[in-house]
């Protein structure tokens, strides 16, 4: 009797201790898409951006957009949904345009955000999830939009091999106007592939269409990323990143670096 009472509390303990193990890390570093996977329920992942620096020509002018301490924070509620907090410490923006030099050091806006899963929010095999957010105008121009914006992300994942991953992120957007007021319909799409070299090294290859219709004149990006993520431990990553501009709408490049950690 008693070795029987011993084996059904075994077996009912047994569900509980699996779902007590966490899940792989699943940073949204530094890709230019965005991951499927949630926060396990409980935790908290904060994801930094070391330095952000933008080169982007236009013509004759010149404009240069660094940021520090970029950073998400998100924190898992249940098993599927996790809710998010984004925002930029600091940014510096330097614009030369004809010899004239503007130079402005501002705060960024703070994005507010919420992703429920739909299908393996672990990330593994075929994996789903809807993100809608909002921006709210924390800072002001250059750095800062200059008004509230909104969006929503549907990120989709599917694990082609244990080392090999795919993803499709499509966006819909209401972005804010360039003038700083108003807003406008907005579109991209990410098509991505990630390769983990070993257990520890995991490289990515994207590329973004982004469509924006602001009422200053329409414009299609082209972008081409290519990034490497190192896990140091089960709960720490350190990411390297570069993206390309294909098309002249596009900056002409950005290079990055951060840091991810899950408590």
């Amino acid at each position: 009797m008693r070795i029987t009472m011993m084996l059904a509390a075994m077996l009912i303990a047994a569900p509980a201790m699996a779902q007590d193990k966490p899940r792989d890390y699943c940073p949204a570093r530094p890709g230019l898409g965005t991951p499927a996977c949630t926060i396990d329920p409980g935790r908290v992942s904060v994801e930094t951006s070391l330095g952000d620096w933008t080169l982007d020509k236009q013509g004759g002018d010149r404009t240069d957009t660094i940021l520090i301490g970029d950073t998400l924070v998100r924190v898992g509620l249940t098993d599927t949904i996790e809710v998010q907090i984004g925002w930029t410490p600091l940014g510096i923006v330097r614009e030369r345009s004809g010899g004239v030099v503007d130079r402005a050091t501002r705060v960024g806006d703070v994005t507010l955000g919420l992703k429920a899963n739909l299908a393996n929010p672990d990330g593994s095999g075929f994996s789903v999830a809807v993100q809608p957010f909002v921006t709210l105008p924390a800072g002001r121009q250059p750095v800062g939009a200059g008004d509230w914006g909104a969006g929503v992300v549907v990120p989709l994942t599917f694990d082609l091999s244990k080392a090999v991953n795919v993803e499709f992120v499509p966006e819909v957007d209401a972005a804010v106007n360039g003038s700083g007021r108003g807003r406008h319909f907005a579109a991209s799409a990410v098509v991505g592939i990630g390769i983990q070299l070993n257990d520890k090294l995991t490289v990515e290859l994207e590329n973004q269409i982004l469509r924006d219709d602001d009422p200053a004149g329409k414009t299609t990006q082209d972008l081409a990323a290519l990034s490497f993520a190192y896990k140091a431990g089960d709960n720490l990553q350190f990411d390297i990143g570069g993206i390309a501009g294909l098309s002249r709408d596009a900056p002409d490049i950005e290079l990055l670096a951060g840091v991810s950690r899950r408590f």
